[in-house]
């Protein structure tokens, strides 16, 4: 088969509306062999739905997927499935296959290395931190060597070198790849096309160009057609306006008034329907408990290489008002210490008593996947009147549907704003936040950047993600590798 035909096809597919909420309408896009395209569209818009969709996990209402005969798909997933932890990394990497694969363990040491990562093959996965993790869902679906690989948020936990790892392997892949990622630059590295959900007309717009081009292309239209729209609007009011007035002069005047009207009619069908920009959470605040006594005082910490643990030690002091960074690459123990601060369980942290503890898990496991969003943020301040509680979950987008659906079936990125909108009731004097930009989409992350900014308690964040990190206030760094 020739580079130019296509390996995949949407025909007029329907999607959603078993569920009387409609995802996908009467979709048309194609992606050729050997193409690099990126899925653009807000949280919820049903980007993880179309993978599901190419990969048959799912089936259309109407329409058709066709994908050509005996091509391979292989897909990495946003997180590691619940009942996958507690296999062991040969366990995880045979569950790949539908097949038996024999004598797996060199294939396995192969994907590792491009991977970037190093560990034992019976080691369990759920030891692992969020960026080892992120690294083992990307090699079960390389593991495959498939024609078409699928690609959901890949680079969420990824340190630096684990980014720009994968990039150097995208650009030298010579297959099929479609991607999701809020990452603007690492996309537009190797991005020849973008397949864009619009939420509101529930299509599917296909463009070509890097990354950037495309985003400026989208932007431009939007510009254009609303500029069309407002001087359609103008003219519409003053056709209006003298139809109104010749009609009242009565006679013959009546007829140039119905014309008037007919014009205007006209023109109301010439609007076009231009794209509701992606609609961005409300600018919010995170209120800090008041009145506590102390200051937080890490003075010892344990990290983690090559299967070792080091004892290390550090004096620092965290007090109201003062944020602070930890650094180091995957595994070295970020997350690990984090939880244990959390349940005030790390040895070589002290903390003052009766202070809130606000922490923003990367897995989001801080969550009850059975509760709706409604009862999670209940259960955070049991004390709030209904009325404010909708409000701060309508100013995080969970309203309708999304507010009295169970966490579970929502997108990654709805738990993420979920579990924000929880910080805001809870009021915490203590913010941990473990990689708070994961699943977001990008809209949104100014806006949260903007209130960690101004957050006055004591805080400690972990981001692999540098323009998140300059848009907040940091006054210390604590390097886990130095």
């Amino acid at each position: 088969m020739s580079k130019n035909e296509s390996i995949l096809r949407f025909e007029k597919v329907r999607f959603g509306y078993a569920e009387t909420k409609p995802l996908l309408d009467e979709v048309d896009f194609s992606v050729r062999r050997g193409t690099k395209t990126t899925v653009m569209g807000q949280n919820g818009s049903g980007k993880s739905t179309l993978f599901k969709l190419i990969t048959g996990e799912l089936f259309p209402e109407d329409g058709n997927i066709n994908v050509v005969n005996g091509v391979s798909i292989a897909i990495s997933r946003q997180v590691i499935p619940r009942d996958q932890l507690d296999l062991t990394v040969r366990e995880f990497f045979e569950k790949s296959f539908d097949h038996k694969v024999y004598d797996i363990d060199p294939k396995i040491d192969e994907i590792l290395e491009v991977v970037h990562l190093d560990v034992p093959r019976d080691r369990i996965m759920r030891s692992f931190s969020g960026g080892q993790q992120a690294r083992l869902l990307l090699a079960s679906a390389l593991i495959q060597n498939p024609d078409l690989l699928l690609l959901d948020e890949p680079t969420n936990n990824l340190d630096k070198a684990g980014i720009e790892h994968l990039t150097q392997f995208l650009k030298e892949y010579e297959k099929t790849v479609i991607v999701i990622s809020h990452d603007a630059g690492f996309l537009n590295s190797f991005t020849d096309g973008v397949l864009y959900l619009d939420v509101f007309t529930k299509k599917i717009e296909q463009y070509v160009g890097n990354y950037f081009d495309v985003r400026e292309q989208i932007t431009a239209r939007v510009e254009k057609e609303n500029r069309k729209n407002a001087q359609l609007a103008k003219e519409i009011q003053a056709n209006k306006e003298k139809a109104n007035f010749f009609a009242m002069k009565g006679g013959q005047m009546r007829m140039v008034a119905k014309r008037m009207r007919e014009k205007a009619e006209e023109m109301e069908e010439e609007k076009v329907d231009t794209r509701k920009e992606d609609k961005t959470i409300r600018p919010f605040t995170i209120p800090s408990q008041q009145n506590i006594g102390g200051i937080i005082h890490i003075t010892a910490f344990k990290t983690y290489k090559n299967g070792k643990v080091f004892q290390r030690k550090t004096d620092v002091k965290l007090g109201r008002n003062q944020h602070l960074q930890l650094q180091g690459p995957n595994g070295i123990g970020k997350s690990t210490l984090l939880e244990l601060i959390a349940k005030n369980e790390s040895e070589g942290t002290t903390i003052p008593k009766d202070i809130v503890i606000g922490y923003y898990r990367q897995d989001f496991s801080t969550l009850n996947f059975e509760d709706t969003a409604y009862e999670s943020l209940c259960e955070v301040a049991p004390k709030e009147t209904e009325e404010k509680i909708r409000s701060i979950a309508a100013g995080f987008l969970l309203t309708g549907n999304v507010v009295h659906t169970k966490i579970g079936a929502r997108s990654e990125g709805q738990k993420g704003l979920v579990a924000f909108a929880r910080l805001v009731l809870q009021k915490p004097g203590l913010l941990i936040l473990d990689e708070p930009t994961n699943h977001i989409n990008f809209r949104h992350l100014p806006v949260i950047a903007e209130a960690l900014n101004k957050y006055d308690g004591a805080m400690i964040v972990v981001s692999h993600v540098p323009d998140f990190v300059e848009k907040i206030r940091i006054d210390d760094v604590l390097d886990l590798e130095k």
